[in-house]
């Protein structure tokens, strides 16, 4: 299984737009159309499109914050897998993408990812990839991990 990132654009937009969340996870992540038109707001943003073996079977978005006296920080706060291709692999295989995309950009701070309190699954997921719990976010009652360097 090859899984690969790629800028949202033209070729791919329909594809990711149409991509969907098994039912039970529409609350905990927004929706792709609504993604990519914050992104054209936010330059920081980065859309990417998850491709397995040539198809786009997800969506990612991270942020990157620059700070003039230290190494930048990211914070990635979209990922999904469209149902049909759920329980493969392909989002942790992605999410290893991401960090492998992050850490090619040189040094960073952190990259910090939220979750709601009682998404267990989330919570293993992205302690398999080395998040670690950092706190509550009080203003969105979603728990912090990151990874620092």
């Amino acid at each position: 299984m090859d899984i690969a990132l790629k800028n949202v654009n033209r070729e791919n937009f329909e594809a990711v737009i149409a991509l969907e969340v098994a039912t039970s996870q529409r609350g905990y992540v927004a929706d792709n159309l609504y993604s990519i038109a914050e992104s054209s707001l936010h330059r920081t943003y980065q859309p990417r499109a998850i491709y397995c073996d040539g198809e786009v079977v997800g969506f990612v978005m991270y942020e990157l914050f620059n700070h003039d006296d230290r190494p930048p920080a990211y914070n990635i706060f979209r990922l999904m897998v469209d149902r049909r291709h759920q329980g493969r692999g392909i989002g942790h295989r992605a999410m290893h993408c991401v960090l492998e995309e992050i850490r090619a950009q040189g040094a960073f701070e952190r990259i910090a990812i939220c979750y709601v309190p009682g998404n267990q699954v989330a919570r293993d997921f992205y302690a398999s990839l080395g998040f670690q719990e950092r706190g509550l976010n009080e203003a969105t009652g979603e728990i912090i991990a990151e990874i620092r360097e």
